[in-house]
């Protein structure tokens, strides 16, 4: 496939707003049409994807571009450490589970309360018809048990994230084109699933839909923040573009790992478990489908 001879700086930033505003909108639109319960299957597309892009593209890339095997998969062995840490920290989080704080629509059933309540329901609904106070304290437990988190939280959380996707695609168009398209799309495949779950929060806070849409697209434009950054800086330090690529592996194998693979092991029926497979299968073939096409 011939591809057009653009600047490395056009790529970037094509594919920084491409990225974001396709993520966003496809979010957006998954969000508003299809129930929470689909969302596992972007996921499980998501992760085949993500690790596609791993394996057979930037890992090898990246072991090309280092002085030496070693030192890239010691970069790799750092970058999951280092998001490890991250997330302890609560800097880094990608959640996509039904009790994550920050990324679950919190319902009644996710208060911590709850098994408690369930086993003296009858004997509370019985009080509150005598004392009314009652219902309305617990309506103002839910209130603030879904309010509490929102808003701000998720949109600096997804900034950090967004600017952070930034310097990967970066990296990655500054060794090679289509390693950039490609780490484009399997970021772009696995900010779909979180931007629902972002959605679904920021709706269930109180949002309107065009609220949730319009800061999440804002939000997106620290991608390309993030891409000009890492062009600019990594113009000037060559030989730290290998390093940056590792971490980039390093990143994407830990999300998939660590945060989306785990999600997926709440439903354990066979049928949900074959379709996990062919959808993970699905998403590491579409991107070696991709990088074959673009060789």
């Amino acid at each position: 496939m011939n591809i057009p001879d653009f600047s490395t700086l056009t790529w970037i930033v094509l594919f920084s707003l491409i990225g974001g505003v396709l993520s966003v909108s496809g979010a957006a639109i998954v969000a508003l049409n299809t129930s929470k319960v689909r969302v596992p299957m972007l996921i499980s597309y998501a992760i085949g994807a993500m690790l596609g892009a791993v394996f057979l593209e930037i890992l090898p890339h990246a072991i090309e571009e280092a002085s030496s095997p070693k030192m890239m998969t010691g970069t790799v062995l750092f970058g999951i450490l280092l998001f490890f840490a991250l997330e302890k920290l609560v800097i880094w989080r990608h959640c996509h589970g039904d009790h994550c704080e920050v990324h679950a629509v919190h319902t009644e059933d996710d208060c911590p309360d709850h098994q408690a309540r369930d086993g003296a329901k009858t004997k509370f609904k019985a009080v509150t018809k005598q004392t009314p106070s009652i219902t309305a304290k617990r309506d103002q437990h839910m209130h603030d048990h879904d309010f509490g988190r929102s808003g701000m939280m998720i949109m600096i959380g997804d900034t950090f994230h967004n600017f952070v996707d930034g310097i990967l695609i970066a990296s990655a168009f500054m060794v090679d084109v289509k390693l950039g398209i490609v780490t484009a799309v399997a970021i772009v495949a696995h900010e779909i699933p979180q931007e629902v779950g972002d959605f679904f929060i920021l709706l269930h806070s109180g949002y309107s839909k065009k609220q949730a849409y319009i800061f999440n697209l804002v939000s997106s434009l620290a991608t390309m923040i993030g891409g000009l950054a890492a062009y600019f800086a990594l113009q000037q330090m060559q030989g730290l573009v290998p390093f940056v690529l590792g971490i980039a592996a390093a990143s994407m194998l830990y999300v998939a790992v660590a945060d989306l693979i785990p999600s997926l092991h709440k439903r354990t029926e066979l049928r949900a478990t074959v379709s996990q497979l062919l959808l993970i299968a699905l998403g590491v073939s579409s991107i070696g489908l991709i990088g074959h096409f673009l060789h």
